[in-house]
Protein backbone atom coordinates (compact mmCIF):
# COMPACT_ATOMS: atom_id res chain seq x y z
CA UNK A 1 0.00 0.00 0.00
CA UNK A 2 0.97 3.05 -0.72
CA UNK A 3 0.25 4.90 2.46
CA UNK A 4 3.85 2.88 3.69
CA UNK A 5 5.98 4.54 1.67
CA UNK A 6 5.27 8.03 3.57
CA UNK A 7 7.62 6.09 6.41
CA UNK A 8 10.38 7.58 7.91
CA UNK A 9 13.61 5.65 7.17
CA UNK A 10 15.10 6.42 10.62
CA UNK A 11 13.65 7.53 13.92
CA UNK A 12 15.51 9.26 16.87
CA UNK A 13 14.21 8.46 20.45
CA UNK A 14 14.27 10.65 23.41
CA UNK A 15 14.39 8.07 26.34
CA UNK A 16 12.29 9.68 29.09
CA UNK A 17 12.31 6.93 32.20
CA UNK A 18 15.06 8.19 34.45
CA UNK A 19 13.32 11.45 34.55
CA UNK A 20 9.54 10.99 33.63
CA UNK A 21 9.70 7.57 34.37
CA UNK A 22 10.59 7.54 37.85
CA UNK A 23 8.95 11.02 39.17
CA UNK A 24 5.60 9.60 40.01
CA UNK A 25 7.11 6.93 41.88
CA UNK A 26 5.95 6.70 45.48
CA UNK A 27 9.51 6.21 46.95
CA UNK A 28 12.47 7.86 45.76
CA UNK A 29 15.05 5.55 44.14
CA UNK A 30 18.62 5.27 45.17
CA UNK A 31 21.33 7.51 43.37
CA UNK A 32 22.76 3.99 42.05
CA UNK A 33 19.97 2.25 40.84
CA UNK A 34 19.50 5.28 38.59
CA UNK A 35 22.82 5.85 37.57
CA UNK A 36 22.90 1.43 36.63
CA UNK A 37 19.59 2.52 34.84
CA UNK A 38 20.98 5.25 32.71
CA UNK A 39 24.10 3.09 31.66
CA UNK A 40 22.24 0.26 30.32
CA UNK A 41 20.13 3.10 28.71
CA UNK A 42 23.29 4.72 27.59
CA UNK A 43 24.59 0.72 26.26
CA UNK A 44 21.44 -0.12 24.62
CA UNK A 45 22.17 2.91 22.28
CA UNK A 46 20.21 6.07 22.86
CA UNK A 47 21.33 9.01 21.65
CA UNK A 48 19.18 11.37 24.78
CA UNK A 49 18.38 10.57 27.92
CA UNK A 50 16.24 12.73 30.05
CA UNK A 51 18.53 12.34 33.13
CA UNK A 52 16.47 14.29 35.99
CA UNK A 53 15.11 17.41 36.83
CA UNK A 54 16.60 20.74 38.80
CA UNK A 55 13.12 21.00 40.53
CA UNK A 56 12.43 21.72 44.33
CA UNK A 57 12.72 18.94 45.96
CA UNK A 58 9.98 19.79 48.69
CA UNK A 59 7.66 18.97 45.13
CA UNK A 60 9.00 16.23 43.41
CA UNK A 61 10.88 14.64 46.13
CA UNK A 62 12.19 11.71 43.88
CA UNK A 63 14.37 13.89 42.08
CA UNK A 64 16.18 15.66 45.38
CA UNK A 65 19.22 13.62 43.77
CA UNK A 66 19.77 15.48 41.04
CA UNK A 67 23.62 17.21 41.54
CA UNK A 68 24.31 14.09 42.61
CA UNK A 69 23.34 12.04 40.21
CA UNK A 70 25.09 14.67 37.53
CA UNK A 71 28.00 14.59 39.18
CA UNK A 72 28.14 10.69 38.57
CA UNK A 73 27.53 11.46 34.74
CA UNK A 74 30.10 13.84 34.01
CA UNK A 75 32.63 10.96 35.03
CA UNK A 76 31.53 9.61 31.14
CA UNK A 77 33.49 11.27 28.89
CA UNK A 78 31.35 9.93 25.97
CA UNK A 79 27.70 8.95 25.30
CA UNK A 80 24.33 10.07 25.02
CA UNK A 81 23.27 13.72 25.24
CA UNK A 82 21.88 14.05 29.34
CA UNK A 83 18.80 16.58 29.16
CA UNK A 84 17.48 18.33 32.40
CA UNK A 85 14.14 19.76 33.22
CA UNK A 86 14.42 22.78 34.19
CA UNK A 87 11.59 25.29 35.79
CA UNK A 88 12.87 28.56 36.50
CA UNK A 89 16.44 30.71 36.75
CA UNK A 90 16.92 28.69 39.95
CA UNK A 91 16.61 25.31 38.13
CA UNK A 92 18.85 26.69 35.40
CA UNK A 93 21.65 27.87 37.92
CA UNK A 94 22.26 24.18 39.57
CA UNK A 95 21.93 23.04 36.08
CA UNK A 96 24.52 24.99 35.22
CA UNK A 97 26.78 24.33 38.36
CA UNK A 98 26.43 20.46 38.15
CA UNK A 99 27.35 20.30 34.46
CA UNK A 100 24.33 20.22 32.43
CA UNK A 101 24.75 20.99 28.48
CA UNK A 102 21.07 20.16 27.72
CA UNK A 103 17.66 21.25 29.26
CA UNK A 104 14.28 21.41 28.59
CA UNK A 105 11.65 23.74 29.67
CA UNK A 106 7.99 23.20 30.45
CA UNK A 107 4.79 25.37 30.06
CA UNK A 108 0.86 23.69 29.24
CA UNK A 109 -1.68 24.06 26.71
CA UNK A 110 -4.02 25.31 29.30
CA UNK A 111 -3.89 27.96 32.25
CA UNK A 112 -5.23 25.46 34.86
CA UNK A 113 -2.58 22.65 34.14
CA UNK A 114 0.06 25.28 34.14
CA UNK A 115 -1.36 26.63 37.54
CA UNK A 116 -1.34 23.15 38.71
CA UNK A 117 2.09 21.75 37.47
CA UNK A 118 4.20 25.44 37.91
CA UNK A 119 1.63 27.99 39.52
CA UNK A 120 1.66 30.22 36.49
CA UNK A 121 -0.82 30.78 33.72
CA UNK A 122 0.64 29.90 30.04
CA UNK A 123 1.61 33.77 29.55
CA UNK A 124 3.17 33.96 32.92
CA UNK A 125 5.39 30.66 32.34
CA UNK A 126 6.59 31.98 28.71
CA UNK A 127 7.75 35.50 30.21
CA UNK A 128 9.78 33.73 32.83
CA UNK A 129 11.34 31.18 30.70
CA UNK A 130 12.44 34.01 28.00
CA UNK A 131 15.47 35.04 30.43
CA UNK A 132 16.37 31.19 31.31
CA UNK A 133 15.96 30.65 27.73
CA UNK A 134 18.40 33.15 26.41
CA UNK A 135 20.87 32.53 29.55
CA UNK A 136 20.97 28.90 28.56
CA UNK A 137 21.57 29.52 24.42
CA UNK A 138 24.60 31.55 25.73
CA UNK A 139 26.03 29.02 27.65
CA UNK A 140 25.68 26.93 24.83
CA UNK A 141 22.99 24.56 26.23
CA UNK A 142 20.23 22.73 23.79
CA UNK A 143 17.20 23.60 24.67
CA UNK A 144 13.89 21.51 24.48
CA UNK A 145 10.45 23.20 25.16
CA UNK A 146 7.64 20.79 26.58
CA UNK A 147 3.74 21.86 26.12
CA UNK A 148 1.50 19.54 28.02
CA UNK A 149 -1.77 18.43 27.63
CA UNK A 150 -1.63 19.24 24.21
CA UNK A 151 -4.92 16.69 23.19
CA UNK A 152 -6.94 17.29 26.62
CA UNK A 153 -6.31 18.75 29.85
CA UNK A 154 -7.58 17.14 33.22
CA UNK A 155 -9.13 20.07 34.28
CA UNK A 156 -10.21 21.86 31.00
CA UNK A 157 -11.14 18.88 28.89
CA UNK A 158 -10.63 19.67 25.46
CA UNK A 159 -7.78 21.42 23.86
CA UNK A 160 -8.27 23.72 20.59
CA UNK A 161 -5.22 22.79 18.46
CA UNK A 162 -4.43 26.33 17.38
CA UNK A 163 -3.51 26.76 21.01
CA UNK A 164 -0.46 24.16 20.75
CA UNK A 165 0.21 26.21 17.40
CA UNK A 166 0.35 29.75 19.09
CA UNK A 167 2.19 27.96 22.36
CA UNK A 168 4.83 26.23 19.36
CA UNK A 169 5.21 29.74 17.90
CA UNK A 170 5.72 31.61 21.34
CA UNK A 171 8.42 28.74 22.19
CA UNK A 172 10.52 28.80 18.82
CA UNK A 173 10.16 32.76 19.17
CA UNK A 174 11.87 32.64 22.80
CA UNK A 175 14.73 30.29 21.25
CA UNK A 176 13.81 26.78 21.76
CA UNK A 177 15.50 24.09 19.16
CA UNK A 178 12.87 21.60 19.69
CA UNK A 179 9.37 21.19 20.53
CA UNK A 180 7.85 18.02 22.56
CA UNK A 181 4.29 18.01 21.82
CA UNK A 182 3.26 16.45 25.29
CA UNK A 183 -0.85 13.86 25.38
CA UNK A 184 -0.15 14.17 29.01
CA UNK A 185 -3.55 12.22 30.30
CA UNK A 186 -3.33 9.76 27.41
CA UNK A 187 -6.45 10.79 26.02
CA UNK A 188 -5.69 11.25 22.17
CA UNK A 189 -6.70 9.06 19.19
CA UNK A 190 -5.01 8.89 15.71
CA UNK A 191 -7.39 10.99 14.08
CA UNK A 192 -6.64 13.88 16.23
CA UNK A 193 -2.59 13.48 15.49
CA UNK A 194 -2.33 15.61 12.10
CA UNK A 195 -4.63 18.54 13.46
CA UNK A 196 -2.63 18.87 16.34
CA UNK A 197 0.71 18.05 15.25
CA UNK A 198 0.45 18.50 11.76
CA UNK A 199 -0.02 22.20 11.67
CA UNK A 200 3.40 22.73 14.16
CA UNK A 201 5.59 20.47 12.12
CA UNK A 202 4.24 22.75 8.83
CA UNK A 203 5.73 25.30 10.83
CA UNK A 204 8.97 24.00 12.67
CA UNK A 205 9.81 21.54 10.91
CA UNK A 206 9.85 17.66 11.21
CA UNK A 207 13.52 18.01 12.91
CA UNK A 208 12.40 20.32 15.63
CA UNK A 209 9.32 18.30 17.01
CA UNK A 210 8.96 15.19 18.89
CA UNK A 211 5.52 14.06 20.33
CA UNK A 212 5.52 12.27 23.47
CA UNK A 213 2.63 10.07 24.49
CA UNK A 214 1.04 8.54 27.74
CA UNK A 215 -0.39 4.90 27.36
CA UNK A 216 -3.55 5.48 30.08
CA UNK A 217 -6.50 3.86 27.43
CA UNK A 218 -3.60 1.90 25.20
CA UNK A 219 -3.56 4.28 22.54
CA UNK A 220 -0.34 5.53 22.33
CA UNK A 221 1.52 3.17 20.00
CA UNK A 222 -1.77 3.61 17.48
CA UNK A 223 -0.81 7.39 17.98
CA UNK A 224 2.66 7.20 17.29
CA UNK A 225 1.89 5.33 14.02
CA UNK A 226 -0.01 8.13 12.74
CA UNK A 227 2.43 10.30 13.78
CA UNK A 228 5.02 8.58 11.99
CA UNK A 229 2.53 8.83 8.86
CA UNK A 230 2.35 12.29 9.22
CA UNK A 231 6.17 12.70 8.99
CA UNK A 232 7.68 13.12 12.92
CA UNK A 233 10.88 11.33 13.42
CA UNK A 234 11.41 12.31 17.03
CA UNK A 235 9.44 10.09 19.78
CA UNK A 236 10.06 10.64 23.49
CA UNK A 237 9.35 6.92 24.99
CA UNK A 238 9.76 5.79 28.27
CA UNK A 239 11.51 2.07 29.77
CA UNK A 240 9.13 -0.33 30.84
CA UNK A 241 6.22 2.31 30.44
CA UNK A 242 6.99 3.92 33.72
CA UNK A 243 5.81 7.18 34.57
CA UNK A 244 3.06 9.79 35.00
CA UNK A 245 2.65 13.41 35.76
CA UNK A 246 2.18 14.59 39.39
CA UNK A 247 -0.04 17.30 38.28
CA UNK A 248 -2.36 15.38 35.96
CA UNK A 249 -4.85 12.93 38.18
CA UNK A 250 -5.25 10.00 36.36
CA UNK A 251 -2.08 9.90 34.08
CA UNK A 252 -0.95 6.44 33.37
CA UNK A 253 2.73 6.17 32.29
CA UNK A 254 4.73 6.65 28.88
CA UNK A 255 4.58 4.43 26.13
CA UNK A 256 7.28 2.42 26.93
CA UNK A 257 10.58 2.19 24.78
CA UNK A 258 10.57 -1.48 23.79
CA UNK A 259 7.16 -1.45 22.27
CA UNK A 260 7.85 1.32 20.20
CA UNK A 261 11.10 -0.20 19.62
CA UNK A 262 9.35 -3.77 18.27
CA UNK A 263 7.35 -2.29 16.32
CA UNK A 264 9.72 0.46 14.26
CA UNK A 265 12.59 -2.40 14.22
CA UNK A 266 9.44 -5.04 12.45
CA UNK A 267 8.35 -2.26 10.11
CA UNK A 268 12.26 -1.58 8.82
CA UNK A 269 12.89 2.03 10.41
CA UNK A 270 16.19 2.41 11.92
CA UNK A 271 16.84 3.68 15.10
CA UNK A 272 20.32 2.32 16.01
CA UNK A 273 18.91 1.38 19.31
CA UNK A 274 19.09 -2.40 20.89
CA UNK A 275 15.52 -3.40 21.87
CA UNK A 276 17.19 -6.60 23.63
CA UNK A 277 19.42 -3.82 25.61
CA UNK A 278 16.45 -1.82 26.45
CA UNK A 279 14.19 -4.52 27.59
CA UNK A 280 17.48 -5.45 29.80
CA UNK A 281 17.55 -2.01 31.16
CA UNK A 282 13.94 -2.04 31.62
CA UNK A 283 13.92 -5.38 33.38
CA UNK A 284 16.65 -3.92 36.17
CA UNK A 285 14.67 -1.09 37.08
CA UNK A 286 11.16 -2.73 37.09
CA UNK A 287 13.06 -5.15 39.44
CA UNK A 288 14.32 -2.10 41.72
CA UNK A 289 10.77 -0.56 42.00
CA UNK A 290 8.99 -4.41 42.38
CA UNK A 291 6.72 -4.01 39.65
CA UNK A 292 5.65 -5.90 36.66
CA UNK A 293 6.15 -3.86 33.42
CA UNK A 294 3.18 -2.04 32.04
CA UNK A 295 4.82 -2.02 27.97
CA UNK A 296 3.41 -5.42 26.10
CA UNK A 297 6.54 -6.72 24.93
CA UNK A 298 7.97 -7.08 28.05
CA UNK A 299 4.68 -8.58 29.49
CA UNK A 300 4.67 -11.22 26.53
CA UNK A 301 8.36 -11.86 26.87
CA UNK A 302 7.58 -12.68 30.61
CA UNK A 303 4.76 -15.08 29.40
CA UNK A 304 6.32 -16.87 26.36
CA UNK A 305 9.54 -17.63 24.24
CA UNK A 306 9.73 -15.37 21.48
CA UNK A 307 8.45 -17.35 18.61
CA UNK A 308 10.95 -18.00 15.59
CA UNK A 309 11.42 -15.05 12.98
CA UNK A 310 10.05 -12.92 15.73
CA UNK A 311 11.06 -9.07 15.20
CA UNK A 312 14.23 -8.63 17.73
CA UNK A 313 16.60 -6.41 15.93
CA UNK A 314 17.14 -3.01 14.06
CA UNK A 315 18.35 -3.56 10.53
CA UNK A 316 20.89 -1.15 12.30
CA UNK A 317 22.62 -4.05 14.23
CA UNK A 318 22.49 -6.17 11.76
CA UNK A 319 25.32 -4.89 9.68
Amino acid sequence: MRIWERLPARVRLVEVGPRDGLQNEPVAVPVAAKLRFIELLAEAGLSDIEATAFVSPRVVPQLADAEELFALLRQRSAGPVYWALVPNMKGLERALAAGARAIAVFTGATDAFTRHNIRMTVLESLVAFRPVVKRALDEGLRVRGYISVCFGCPYEGSVEPRKVLDLARRLLDLGCQELSLGDTIGVAVPTQIPAVVGPVLAEAGAVRVAVHFHDTRGTALANALAALLLGVTTFDTSAGGLGGCPFAPGAAGNLATEDLLYMLHGMGIQTGVSLEKVAAASRFILGVLGRPPAGRYLQACSQIAAPAGAITTNRDERR
